[in-house]
């Protein structure tokens, strides 16, 4: 083979792995990114859910003071 036509194959070859490697690394980033993002969705989620449990409980108690209130006056 002639030397220009084993330089481009040589630098064929360097680009693609270049590429490859490029991709395999953005694609981690990413997978790792998302990964960060689901763990603060589900504390986000967990705080939901307790601040629901809160409420509820807040709601029974002004109730309660309701019929404590109205039983004194």
């Amino acid at each position: 083979m002639s030397d220009p036509i084993v330089v481009s194959i040589i630098g064929g070859a360097c680009t693609a792995l270049a590429s490859i490697v490029s991709v395999a690394l953005s694609s981690r980033l990413t997978n790792y990114k998302i990964q960060q993002l689901e763990k603060k969705v589900e504390k986000h989620n967990q705080l939901v859910e307790r601040m629901a449990i809160v409420e509820q409980s807040t709601k029974s108690a002004h109730h309660r003071l309701d019929e404590y209130i109205g039983k004194e006056k």
